[in-house]
């Protein structure tokens, strides 16, 4: 329950800008902007407050080459730096509790279907894209005049497709003659995920989203860490069972696709999980839920 009321929290605080439907863009272009938000949450979104960190690391490449040629070697590294410490932090535990996109996915597979499961190498596809789509392109396809593009934001982000075009096409009539095969195919992308959404715990973070390849990257490094006690494991499968990124964690306790949910924290029966905070000493370091969640853990283990 506590991680749904922090995401609820997360996505109304990253979206707070209430006033749009009185303005004469439909988005808030406030000094908020310049401030990125932890998760996945697209800056022209009309209720957005803040950046979204993978449109403003495209905006930072697409720019180096036009700077570069104009003599101007400043080059903004706050992003990054941002990210980084976020990720040393708490790893990917950003995606399971603060993005608003990660949230969507949690309520849509709450739908009744079937539900299955996604190839493992499906998950290295997230870092092509870093790589290719926020990374590369952006610096390397550029036009006459040196500035490139932002490629994922502009060709595959389905995030910004669902918070920002779809309620601009709404807001601004003017804006539906715009409608080209651009937008059909970054709408094809968001119905298509929309229904694997329903089938498949969070597809769109364990195939393709570039933020989460970001804050993978440091769970294996980072302070807030999880534990595995194998005297205490009876290999029941429960873990694996409940975890919305199909991480088998009595195999790998920091695995890189652990959004740190908690839901097996919660789950496990024989407290064989726990979690610590690198650098305290136990028992203070260990959160027994014996001792802090036994009251919550009957009613919202499957939460």
């Amino acid at each position: 329950m506590l991680r749904k009321v922090v995401q609820i929290m997360a996505t109304f605080i990253t979206n707070a800008y209430w006033l749009f439907p009185f303005g004469s863009f439909g988005i808030y272009t406030g000094k908020l902007k310049s401030v990125c938000v932890p998760g996945l949450n697209c800056w022209s979104c009309p209720a957005a407050v803040g950046g979204c960190p993978i449109g403003a690391i495209q905006n930072f490449m697409v720019s180096i080459r036009l700077s570069l040629g104009s003599g101007q070697y400043q080059f903004g590294l706050y992003v990054l730096g941002f990210l980084g410490m976020l990720g040393t932090l708490a790893g990917r535990m950003v995606c399971g509790w603060l993005c608003p996109f990660g949230f969507f996915q949690d309520l849509m597979h709450k739908l009744p279907t079937r539900k299955f499961g996604i190839w493992n190498p499906l998950t290295y596809i997230k870092y092509v894209i870093l790589i290719l789509f926020v990374f590369l392109l952006p610096l390397l396809v550029v036009d006459n005049f040196g500035f490139g593009t932002t490629w994922f934001c502009k060709y595959i982000c389905p995030a910004g497709t669902l918070e920002a075009g779809i309620p601009l096409m709404i807001l601004r009539p003017d804006l539906r003659e715009l409608i080209g095969g651009l937008f059909l195919n970054k709408m094809t992308i968001l119905i298509l995920l929309l229904i694997w959404m329903a089938f498949t715990s969070r597809p769109f973070c364990r195939t393709m989203c570039p933020l989460g390849a970001i804050y993978s990257l440091f769970n294996s490094v980072s302070v807030f860490r999880m534990h595995w006690n194998a005297a205490k494991c009876t290999h029941c499968g429960i873990c694996e069972d409940i975890c919305p990124m199909g991480v088998k964690f009595y195999e790998s306790s920091n695995h890189r696709e652990c959004i740190r949910c908690l839901k097996c924290y919660q789950a496990c029966h024989f407290d064989a999980i726990s979690f610590e905070i690198k650098g305290l000493e136990q028992p203070e370091l260990v959160i027994n839920k014996k001792d802090v969640m036994d009251r919550f853990i009957h009613h919202n283990s499957r939460l």
